[in-house]
This record gives structure tokens, C-alpha cells and sequence, in this order.
């Protein structure tokens, strides 16, 4: 009888344990679910995941609040702000939608310079930060050759942290909307990663 009691408090002992550290467990780390601007799934029989986002861009240079700002200009020459060799930081927003007062998912911070001497090409390294659902915390980094006049770019995920550490992909940009005079642009992503 007492063996049967020990039992019986040792099972319903772990079982108790086992729910609170699960209920701990999921109110510390967000929803478990991904949010609905992503979709996760297994790859490659499960050792690795893919998950596909799809947020926008909104790269401001002019007007009350700006997200970019020129930091480098090359010495004589041409003094427009896209010049070969200017150099801009930028802390861009992203949303779940085109509009910039939409719910927010992450901010793309870095450098991007322009890199050809002719035409409008940039070269650029940002960190793609989120701060929704189970992302937030966690970022991937895209770095590479933007050709802002192109409708549609690719651009290579080169690396991630959190979620997406060991991050490897690519990013799909297509210009939603741009301003030729004030140079604001919102940009649609869809970056498809796969990580451990």
C-alpha cells in the first residue's frame, strides 16, 4: 500500500511539474505559433526548418522623420546624395502592409553606399531585427548588390541569430512604391531562410 502511494505522488508529482514548466515555458517565450506574417516548416527530414516572411520596407530620406541619413560623400565631383561612393545608416521600419503606420514586425538597420559609377546600384549590409511572436529577438542579415531601378531584386540571407542562427536564403524585394524626388521608397519582402 505505501509503495502504491509513493507511486501514485511521484506520478502526479511529474505531472504537475511538467505542466507548470510548460505553461512557464510558453508565457516566457511568446506565442508558439508563428505570427501571421510567417510560416515555418521543417526541411530537409526535420533536422533543419524553413520559414518564409513577408513584411515591407519603408526607407524614408526626406521629410519630418527620416530613417536614412547620409554619413560619407566622396570628395568633388557630384555632391547628389546617390553619388558614386555616398554612404548612408539606416534604421528602416517593418510592417505587416504597405502602410507605414501598420502594425510593426522589426527595423532593418545598417549601411548601404552607392556603388556604381554608373547607373543607381547599391551595395548593402543590413540587420533585419524582429520584435513579433516567437521572432522577436531574433534577425538575419542580407548583404549584397541592390539595384534600386529594378522593379524586383534577390538578395542572399547570409547569416542569422536566435530563431535563425545558421541562417542561410534569400530575400525577394519588389518596389511597392517610390518617390523619384524625395527618394522615399516602401520595398515588399519576401525572405525565405532555412536554419537550424
Amino acid at each position: 500500500m505505501a509503495k502504491f502511494i509513493v507511486i501514485t505522488f511521484f506520478t502526479l508529482f511529474v505531472i504537475f511539474t511538467s505542466y507548470f514548466v510548460n505553461v512557464s515555458s510558453s508565457e516566457s517565450h511568446g506565442t508558439k505559433s508563428p505570427p501571421t506574417w510567417a510560416k515555418t516548416e521543417p526541411h530537409h527530414g526535420g533536422h533543419e526548418r524553413k520559414t518564409v516572411l513577408q513584411f515591407y520596407f519603408h526607407d524614408v530620406m526626406t521629410g519630418e522623420s527620416p530613417t536614412v541619413a547620409l554619413i560619407a560623400q566622396p570628395i568633388g565631383g557630384n555632391n547628389s546624395a546617390m553619388s558614386f561612393g555616398s554612404l548612408f545608416m539606416a534604421d528602416d521600419p517593418l510592417t505587416v502592409s504597405p502602410d507605414p503606420n501598420s502594425y510593426l514586425v522589426g527595423r532593418a538597420q545598417g549601411l548601404y553606399g552607392a556603388a556604381s559609377q554608373k547607373g543607381v546600384n547599391l551595395i548593402m549590409g543590413l540587420n533585419y531585427g524582429f520584435v513579433d511572436g516567437i521572432y522577436n529577438g531574433s534577425s538575419v542579415v542580407i548583404f549584397g548588390r541592390n539595384s534600386v531601378t529594378n522593379r524586383v531584386r534577390e538578395f542572399p540571407v547570409v547569416g542569422g541569430t536566435g530563431v535563425f542562427r545558421m541562417a542561410r536564403g534569400y530575400a525577394v524585394a519588389e518596389t511597392y512604391f517610390i518617390n523619384h524626388t524625395s527618394r522615399n521608397a516602401i520595398v515588399g519582402y519576401n525572405v525565405t531562410i532555412f536554419h537550424l
